[in-house]
């Protein structure tokens, strides 16, 4: 068997449960592999060969509109514009996303820390009442020290301004705050994790029931908190970075501004965005907390 042969051959055994990963992150995630095999192939060179072979990903993008802003409640300012968190439980950043199943949608809320991208509670929920966005912090919350005080970032979806959500982050003097606009950059960590499970799990499988969806959430939730290496922090995983608060290097700048040529396309493979592994695409990304 030829060397490339077992490169792919690996790969495509790893997209059994990573069916979105991106090529960058899909090399480091093989890396030991490729050790203990005596491979040696680089970040361009693997590229390649997943574009050779038809196996880079491209990202689908949806219009399906999960936040209600018109609404009698009170709406908290935008606290976290200039804050950047430096370790774990500083900042959580909640949002909900739709999934399709056989007989219609059901709606994924998430909470996600900050710092290490770690998904902290999520609740799968049949309807985009407050009921779910609730059953998501709480079980967030069982996670936080007592004590332990941090701010709550979202948008300003009727779920988070609802009085049961209000109540229950001042149990725990959290601080409240929220997106002032319908700007994505206003909550992009959170619009980001939306759309890895669903560009790199959700998207590319069909839910029949509403078992058949709670289980698999379940599943790729933990896959994406334990084994899938994050651009963002390292290519570590979150819940190392989490348990650790160690230190990590930002890997990317700028997160939607794009550098394209007339075609639409940048010429070059050298950089792969979070979550996508397109050949010829280049995206910078900015810290939404800056």
């Amino acid at each position: 068997m030829l060397e490339s042969d077992i490169i792919l051959s690996l790969a495509r055994d790893t997209r059994v449960d990573f069916p979105r990963m991106g090529a960058t992150k899909l090399r480091i995630y093989l890396q030991p592999k490729f050790e203990m095999m005596n491979i040696d192939i680089g970040r361009d060179a693997f590229a390649g060969l997943l574009a050779d072979n038809h196996m880079l990903v491209k990202r689908k993008r949806s219009k399906r509109k999960t936040t209600f802003s018109h609404h009698r409640f009170y709406k908290y300012p935008n606290m976290v514009r200039e804050y950047t968190p430096t370790a774990p439980n500083q900042l959580w950043v909640s949002d909900i996303t739709y999934i399709e199943v056989g007989y219609g949608f059901v709606y994924l809320s998430l909470i996600t820390d900050a710092y290490s991208r770690k998904i902290m509670g999520w609740d799968l929920s049949r309807d985009l009442s407050s009921a779910g966005a609730l059953r998501a912090l709480r079980k967030a919350l069982r996670a936080l020290p007592a004590g332990r005080s941090l701010i709550h970032h979202s948008d300003r979806g009727s779920q988070y301004c609802s009085a049961a959500y209000v109540k229950e982050l001042e149990k725990r003097n959290v601080l409240i705050s929220m997106t002032e606009s319908g700007d994505p950059l206003e909550n992009a960590i959170a619009e980001r994790v939306n759309g890895i499970l669903k560009t790199e799990w959700l998207n590319k499988r069909q839910l029949k029931s509403w078992d058949d969806a709670l289980t698999f959430v379940e599943k790729i939730i933990d896959l994406y908190n334990n084994e899938r290496p994050h651009q963002s922090i390292s290519f570590l995983t979150p819940e190392s970075v989490h348990r650790s608060g160690i230190t990590t290097e930002r890997k990317w700048k700028n997160y939607y501004r794009q550098k394209v040529n007339s075609d639409g396309i940048t010429p070059n493979l050298t950089f792969e965005p979070e979550s996508q592994a397109v050949a010829g695409q280049s995206t910078e990304f900015v810290n939404p907390c800056q």
